[in-house]
């Protein structure tokens, strides 16, 4: 399969132009949010600005949607566009597969917070349906006038590798052309809350990938990221999609780079130190966009770019305490293989690797 369009909405804009900006220019301090559960206290997150998601041109037949369907129609919207293929409206040629970890999380304790109000004979029907998993996905469809396959996943820290399994599929069976794959996340007041209760919370805003910590520290985000996927070479494409390994599976041979999926999210991140290899370079970009479980997106989005620019980008956050072979400088190279490496909930691991 081949990645001919990306498209993204982070903390540091939307599309591939804010993307690329962000990896030549490094690390910003993210915001902070006061925390509700905590009065007198705030928390960094790497939230999306709404400015950034208020394109009328797109988004003019979704008044109603909220910011995370929004920030997922932005990012697939903009990954067809950069990708040329004309996407035949009302056609099949399309498949679309939207993943993710917690879904309209945000939406969800809106509707439950109406019920506990004003009861469940006075909650809004259109606030139900926007709180359902699928809906992002659903209003991605509409926005491209698309009547291919639909579908969400989830599976908290592997629901993008699992999406990326079922496009191949789709493209081999020969039921899609293409197909748009993609993640998207939201963080509200209670992923706020849980991210303050349960993880190591980063002060100074800054995710150290290379710690190997047995207690890492997040900065929690958001954000969606959109890769097209075609069966066929389309000449401008960024690069090849060569395969998803999960557990014991294992690609030969080792790429030019390895980009770690560490990013604070579990709660020991000592077995990224095993495939730290100091004859292959790692990376990590994750502190450019925030802490999520599937941040796996954004690194397959960044390593498209680097393919596609040949460009080895320095890491934003630099902290190397076991001296590991670390990109500390943005420099041209000739690049043929990069994996991005996640290690899920149960520490099972899962390789992306992408080709040129």
């Amino acid at each position: 399969m081949n990645v001919t369009g990306v498209g993204a909405v982070f903390a540091r804009g939307r599309g591939i132009g804010s993307l690329e900006e962000a990896l030549r220019k490094g690390w910003v301090a993210p915001s902070r949010r006061p925390l509700a559960s905590s009065p007198g206290k705030s928390i960094p997150v790497y939230s999306v600005e709404e400015k950034t998601i208020t394109d009328k041109a797109v988004l003019k037949k979704m008044r109603r949607a909220d910011r995370f369907s929004k920030m997922a129609v932005l990012a697939a919207w903009d990954a067809v566009k950069d990708s040329g293929i004309e996407i035949d409206e009302g056609g099949a040629s399309l498949g679309i597969i939207l993943a993710t970890a917690f879904g309209p999380q945000v939406t969800a304790f809106r509707f439950l917070d109406e019920i506990i109000d004003h009861g469940d004979a006075s909650v809004s029907p259109t606030l139900f349906s926007h709180s359902v998993h699928n809906a992002a996905a659903s209003y991605v469809a509409s926005a491209l006038g698309n009547h291919g396959p639909t579908l969400t996943v989830t599976q908290f820290g592997l629901s993008f590798h699992q999406a990326l399994i079922l496009a191949r599929a789709w493209i081999h069976e020969g039921r899609c052309e293409h197909v748009l794959v993609g993640s998207v996340e939201e963080c509200g007041t209670v992923m706020e809350y849980i991210c303050s209760r349960k993880l190591g919370i980063s002060e100074d805003g800054r995710i150290r990938p290379f710690e190997f910590s047995p207690s890492p520290s997040a900065v929690p985000g958001e954000g969606s990221v959109f890769l097209l996927l075609s069966g066929e070479d389309r000449g401008q494409k960024y690069c090849e999609l060569r395969g998803v390994f999960l557990d014991d599976e294992s690609a030969e041979g080792d790429p030019d780079l390895r980009i770690l999926d560490a990013d604070g999210m579990s709660e020991d991140e000592t077995c990224y130190q095993e495939i730290a290899s100091q004859d292959v370079p790692i990376g990590g970009y994750l502190p450019l966009a925030g802490s999520m479980l599937t941040g796996s997106a954004f690194h397959c989005a960044v390593a498209a770019v680097m393919l596609r620019n040949q460009t080895l980008y320095a890491c934003p956050v630099q902290d190397n305490p076991h001296a590991v072979r670390a990109c500390n400088s943005t420099e041209q190279k000739n690049l043929e293989r990069i994996q991005c490496v996640r290690y899920g909930c149960l520490h099972e691991r899962a390789v992306i690797e992408l080709g040129r």
